[in-house]
């Protein structure tokens, strides 16, 4: 598929969300109140271009640098400014001007919404294929995003390369997107429509995870996953027997991660202290750690809280000097809520 092709869809063919054929960019009506909070405070013009898949607000972001990929009109980097605050900052990057000149008019009215003496905001004109070229300095990142984009990608393998450069060590990348249960048809691919509604650029669930891994992030976690309802009747005659599913994934920039959820004795206590979450802190869709509960985990995880910008409200247990081998059901069945391979699968560590 021809990036320019993808350019022209998002820039001149789509005019609102009510344009879309398919819901698979859209997020369900059901949110958490504190986003749409954030939401309400986003101008109208903004919001009516909205096309991302999932909800890309991750917790602890007061005063973190952002960078959000693919970001349009700006409705993520609006919402994300609110949460990093002032002393914080958020650079969105897209490639379609129309949908960037939106983002831009607005800046100064969401600064005063804000009220912030200052705008911690700012859009760059670019592809998220080509980060190296947006002068960005590599490492300086606490936390990248982005919302139903990357499927659309022409170069996945350059965008997480360029985003694993980008990230500070610790860093995360925290993003929804649409994944299938299959390798789709080249003609599927090719289809302009298909792929502009982000269903021909979706990744198979096991090559994303390759490619991932290959940019140097070990050990991807699954945050949340639902599985898309295909209502046109041309693109899922299209689509055949595939199924598809919007995830929202976090990817960690931290050295060294196993391959597999490997047991060392370990565990963390979560102390609280997170706004978003006081009583329970959701590292993935399986580690729901309580406040003051001792929670084992794996090796992986444990690094992964002690190495991130979460590491101040956690105690940490144990050390790897005592290896005993995998945690059980640490396997590699599909791991998106609703898909067959998945019922009655146990959830590793």
């Amino acid at each position: 598929m021809n990036i320019e092709v993808v350019k022209d869809y998002y820039g001149n063919t789509l005019r609102s969300s009510d344009d879309l054929k398919t819901m698979a960019c859209c997020t369900p009506d059901s949110m958490p109140e504190r986003v749409k909070a954030l939401l309400a405070n986003i101008h109208d013009d903004v919001l009516a271009k909205y096309y991302g898949c999932g909800l890309v607000v991750p917790e602890r972001l007061e005063g973190t640098r952002i960078l959000d990929l693919g970001c349009g009109t700006g409705r993520d980097v609006y919402a994300l400014s609110q949460l990093v605050g002032p002393s914080g900052e958020v650079i969105g990057v897209d490639m379609t001007p129309e949908q960037l000149k939106t983002a831009a008019m607005h800046i100064g009215w969401h600064t005063e919404r804000f009220g912030y003496d200052r705008r911690n905001v700012q859009f760059l004109h670019g592809y998220i294929e080509r980060l190296d070229e947006l002068g960005l300095e590599p490492g300086s990142f606490d936390v990248i995003v982005s919302n139903c984009v990357i499927n659309l990608s022409v170069d996945k393998p350059a965008v997480l390369k360029g985003v694993f450069d980008l990230l500070k060590p610790g860093g995360e990348f925290y993003f929804a997107d649409v994944y299938a249960d299959r390798r789709v048809n080249e003609g599927f691919r090719n289809d302009p429509v298909v792929y502009g509604e982000c269903l021909g650029g979706a990744l198979y669930w096991g090559d994303f995870l390759a490619l991932a891994k290959a940019a140097g992030f070990g050990d991807p976690r699954l945050v949340s996953s639902r599985p898309l309802e295909i209502s046109d009747p041309e693109i899922e005659e299209k689509i055949g027997a595939a199924r598809f599913y919007s995830a929202t994934y976090r990817l960690f920039k931290v050295e060294g991660l196993e391959p597999l959820c490997e047991d060392y004795g370990q565990a963390v206590i979560y102390r609280g202290g997170i706004p978003e979450t006081p009583h329970r802190f959701s590292l993935d869709s399986h580690h729901f750690i309580e406040r003051g509960r001792l929670f084992p985990v794996c090796g992986n995880s444990w690094r992964i809280l002690k190495e991130s910008r979460f590491a101040p409200y956690f105690d940490f247990l144990g050390n790897f000097s005592t290896h005993f081998g995998v945690f059980p059901g640490c396997g590699t069945n599909i791991p998106f809520i609703g898909s067959a391979e998945n019922r009655g699968a146990t959830a590793c560590c």
